[in-house]
């Protein structure tokens, strides 16, 4: 491992740089989500997890038509503009420093890069149809209240579980075609042959990282999570030598922690769609790239804790009629038991950094 001091300062400058643009880039976003009032019109009528109503407005309906959504625009756009400004600025000057500092590459980071943009974009449309007034056509207003009744307009859940297996399998078929992988890397075994099931893996990886997504709750913690996830990922793509890549993560890092600033409750805007799927599939892709795939069900633990707490709430419920937790996902049950908001969120970032950097050590087993 031979890692450049300069490698080192080029992945944390553009980590804080990308803070320092996503900072001054807020208020004007906020400004506008504000003076458009593009919140959600409904408070949801039920949970995830079933006819939880009464908890649900008890602690969310206020402030759930008062803030505005699609804080996740500040995450992608602030990496977008970094990436081609950098670029460009590369291309038409001969300074050295301004060239090591682009990290738009073909090998490491166009791909992490389409999934961010192609699958906030995604998000974004569906966070539009969420914070849409109630339709005066009768039929569109039929469907507006189909919408609304769980999960506050937007796309279903189904078609949101679709639209990401569907950008696994185009992720999959060009990791497995184009660039030729067929084996994954499992910390004390080596590399280990798994040939055509790569692509079902990549759309599994896919899904999965989505359905953790519930996790954004409580003001701050998929921000706070998201943030250790992709700081983990970028500490790997460093060590890997993967520098384009480690720094495009750092920039990730740099935006969610401008985002926090923002965040820390109250929440001055949720971050909606446009940010969770787009975080989601730029993770699963840099799994992959990095071939710490294996790991990171223990990276992003909480992302595995979330989901699965839903999970064993639905199946619990169904086949045997009785609730695990007092509400689905988890954050929402310690909610129930009167934590305060800031109390599930920082001991929640605090597992989140330790699983995290657990699943780095693990990736430096041989």
């Amino acid at each position: 491992m031979d890692i450049n001091s300069i490698d080192i300062i080029k992945v944390l400058f553009l980590g804080s740089l990308g803070f320092l643009v996503a900072f001054l880039i807020t208020p004007c976003l906020t400004n506008f989500l504000y003076k458009n009032k593009l919140w959600k019109k409904k408070v949801r009528d039920i949970s995830i997890d079933g006819k939880d109503i009464p908890f649900f407005k008890k602690y969310h309906s206020e402030r759930e038509v008062n803030v505005p959504r699609m804080g996740g625009i500040l995450i992608w756009v602030t990496t977008l503009i970094l990436a081609f400004s950098l670029y460009f600025l590369s291309s038409i000057t001969d300074i050295a420093w301004i060239d090591k500092l682009n990290f738009l590459s073909r090998e490491q980071t166009w791909l992490p890069l389409f999934a961010l943009v192609f699958a906030s974009i995604i998000g974004l449309f569906d966070d539009l149809l969420q914070v849409a007034p109630e339709p005066k056509n009768k039929l569109l207003k039929s469907f507006w209240n189909k919408t609304n009744k769980y999960i506050g307009g937007g796309f279903s859940l189904k078609y949101r579980l679709a639209l990401m297996g569907l950008l696994g399998l185009i992720g999959g078929l060009w990791f497995y075609y184009k660039l030729g992988i067929t084996t994954i890397y499992i910390p004390g075994m080596g590399d280990v042959f798994i040939g055509f099931l790569y692509i079902p893996l990549f759309v599994l990886v896919m899904v999965a990282t989505y359905s953790g997504g519930v996790i954004d709750g409580l003001d701050g913690l998929a921000g706070g999570t998201f943030a250790s996830i992709f700081g983990a990922y970028a500490t790997i793509a460093l060590v890997q030598q993967q520098f384009d890549l480690a720094a495009f993560s750092a920039i990730i890092v740099g935006t969610i922690l401008a985002f926090l600033w923002y965040n820390i409750p109250p929440a001055r805007f949720y971050m909606g769609e446009t940010g969770i799927i787009g975080l989601c599939a730029t993770l699963t892709t840099i799994a992959f790239l990095t071939d710490a795939v294996a790991v990171l069900p223990i990276i992003a633990f909480l992302l595995v804790l979330s989901s699965g707490s839903v999970i064993i709430q639905l199946f619990s419920k169904k086949y045997f009629k009785k609730k695990v937790f007092l509400a689905a996902p988890i954050h929402h049950h310690f909610e129930a038991l009167e934590w305060p908001p800031y109390k599930i969120t920082m001991r929640f970032w605090i597992i989140g950094v330790i699983f995290a950097i657990i699943g780095v050590v693990l990736t430096l087993i041989k």
